[in-house]
Parts: C-alpha cells; structure tokens; sequence
C-alpha cells in the first residue's frame, strides 16, 4: 500500500513539475538568451546570471522532490491510513470478528464504503445471533430426539421382558399355587402361634412373588393400578424388616427418618417392591459393607422418598443409562439390569416419578416422588 501511494505520489509530482516547466519554458529561455548575450558582451551581471541559468535544473529537482514529498504525505494522511484500516475490518469481519469500530474517513468516498461496512457489519451480526439461536434450537431438538430414541429403546426391552414373563408366569404360577395351598394345610394344622405367625409371613411374601410375577406381565402394556391411601412410612419399614434378616445387610446399617402418618396415592404392593429393589442396589453398590438412610417428607403436595447410600455414588458416563433395561455394571451373573428399570416402570404408573443423583457427600441418592393426599 506505502509503495503504490509513494508511485502515485512521485507520478503527481512529475506532472506537476512538466506543467511547470513547460509554462515557464518560454521565460526561462529569455532569460537563458539575455543571459548568453551578456556573456558575450563580458558584463559583471553576466557570470551571476550563468549561474542562476545553471541553477535551474537543481532547483526542478529539488521542486520535484518537495512535490514528491508532500504528495505521498498527503495521499498517505487521506487515503492510505483510512484504506489500511478499512482493510484490516475486513479482515477481521472475514474471520466473523465482528465487535469491531470503523474509524472515521476523512474523504466522501471512504465515508460511503465505512458506511456500507457498518451496514454489512450490522446484517452480519443479526445473522450470527440467528445462527445461534438455530444452532441451540438444534441442539435441544437433538436432545428431545435421543431422549426420545432412549425411551422408546426402553420402552421396547420392557415389552420384550413382558413377553418373555408371560411365557413363564404359567409355569412359576402353579408351583406358588401350590406352596399356598400346602402353607395353609400346615397353618391349619399347627397350634403353636408363633409357627402360624411363621407360616402368615411367608404367605404373605408368597403372594407379593405371585404379585410380582403377574406385575411383569404388565411391563409391556399399559394397565391400572389399585390407587389408594397408603403409608409409606409404614411400607418402608415393614420392607427394612424384610431385607435385614438376609446375608447381604449383616453388615449394613439401615437408619430411618419417617414422617409418621404420611399417607401418599400408590399401590403397596408394587411400592414395596420399589423399596426393596432400591435398597439391594444401594448394598450391593457399596459392596456390603456401609450405611444406607431412608427418609420421607411432604414436598409440595407431594411424598418424596429418598434412599441415600454411602457408596462410591454413580459415574457420570453410568448415569444416562441407569433405568435402561438389560443395563448393569455388576459382573456376569450378578445382576440382570432390570431392577432400576422395572421401579422406574412401576413408579411412573403410580403417577409418580423416580430420579437418581450423586449426594454432595458422596454416595448415590435415589427419590421417588409419590402423589400426596
């Protein structure tokens, strides 16, 4: 750019100094002729007028020179600075930078393109912040859409599991059938109440496994639940007593905080198996050993459930397919992924709604959020 100026300032002055040149030509060889006439005639004035006369070919240089000079710095001041930056908003508006300031132009010329740069600049900007707001609209359509694909995924393994259970109920429901009926032969038959009591409990379970076999069957397909007033404090630790007496909570401990009298709209049966199923995988997460807490409270109309855990918590790439079907980190054998999967199924029926989240002080935190009454 300083060397175009510069060629344009050295042409200009070339012009300039020939335009003068060939107005004063005829002067100039006037005063050449006196000059010589002088010379001739051996005058006094005659060496000091040779000298202007030989003078005159340094002093055009020299205006040529100055022309050149001044010229450049002119050009410089009023189109070269402007222009550099000018190009160097391009520049910057190239490479989408566009918080940037035009500075003021001197000429009308530039002023005009600053003027179309700020309005480029301006529609620019506009459709940046409308390609962000696309991009994030994008975004989350991706995310509702994965989310989507996720649970239909889901949804799909759950009727898979439902049509497998319906291929087996009939075979596991006739070997219940009959351990009932032999458990009330025996009631019939003892006398000592505390062996009756024995023999009520295990009916009892026995008919919450019938319950939960004909549940699987329902996995699949939508069905209705018998809704009703339930306590779920009462739920939780009737469950705590279950649990407590196998092999795996010998060395757990289980501590309660339960609002009495909380009453919620669920099912027993199938909240029992909720509790249960939350608290085998709290023990198996910490490997048997530990503390796990049950709590209960009234939240917004609402009975929230939270069975917190001390264990190593849930690990962030673990979290997104925690209540998928067929989906666990235990060793082969230990574990078939269907646990969290079916509470979430027979929560969300209940009308209510089953979350997981890592506690702040480590451990992993499960709430089940009930409809109140």
């Amino acid at each position: 750019m300083k060397w175009r100026i510069a060629s344009v300032a050295f042409l200009l002055s070339v012009v300039g100094t020939g335009l003068t040149w060939l107005t004063l030509q005829r002067p100039l060889l006037a005063l050449m002729e006196a000059g010589r006439q002088c010379a001739a005639q051996g005058s006094p004035e005659a060496s000091a007028l040779a000298r202007t006369v030989g003078s005159l070919p340094f002093l055009l240089a020299w205006d040529l020179l100055l022309l050149t000079v001044m010229s450049y710095g002119v050009l410089d001041f009023m189109v070269g600075r402007p222009l550099r930056r000018t190009e160097d908003v391009v520049e910057q508006l190239g490479r989408l930078e566009l918080d940037v300031s035009l500075p003021e132009s001197p000429g009308p010329l530039l002023s005009r393109i600053q003027r179309a740069l700020s309005r480029m600049m301006v529609a620019l900007q506009g459709e940046q912040e409308t390609t962000l707001r696309q991009m994030e609209a994008l975004r989350a359509a991706n995310a509702r859409l994965a989310q989507a694909q996720t649970e239909l995924v889901s949804a799909e393994r759950l009727a898979t599991v439902g049509r497998l259970a319906a291929g087996v109920a009939h075979e596991v429901g006739n070997p219940l059938a009959g351990i009932l009926g032999y458990l009330s032969l025996a009631g019939a038959r003892v006398k000592d109440s505390e062996v009756q009591e024995y023999l009520a409990r295990i009916d009892h379970e026995v008919q919450r496994i019938d319950g939960i076999v004909r549940g699987l069957l329902e996995i699949g397909r939508p069905g209705l639940e018998q809704l009703g007033p339930v306590e779920v404090g009462h739920v939780v630790e009737t469950c705590v007593q279950l649990v407590k007496a196998g092999r795996d909570f010998s060395q757990v401990e289980v501590s309660l905080a339960l609002t009495p009298g909380l009453l919620a709209r669920a099912d027993s049966g199938p909240l029992s198996q909720i509790v249960i199923n939350l608290l085998l995988n709290a023990v198996q997460a910490m490997g048997g050993q530990g503390s796990v807490r049950l709590s209960t409270r009234c939240e917004s109309g609402d009975v929230l459930l939270v069975v917190e855990d001390t264990g190593p918590g849930i690990p962030a790439e673990v979290m997104p397919h925690l209540f998928e079907p067929f989906f666990t980190t235990k060793a082969p054998g230990q574990g078939t992924g269907l646990g969290l999967a079916v509470s979430l199924h027979l929560t969300e029926r209940m009308g209510g709604r089953l979350t997981a989240e890592n506690a702040p002080g480590g451990g992993a935190r499960f709430s089940v959020r009930l409809p109140g009454l």
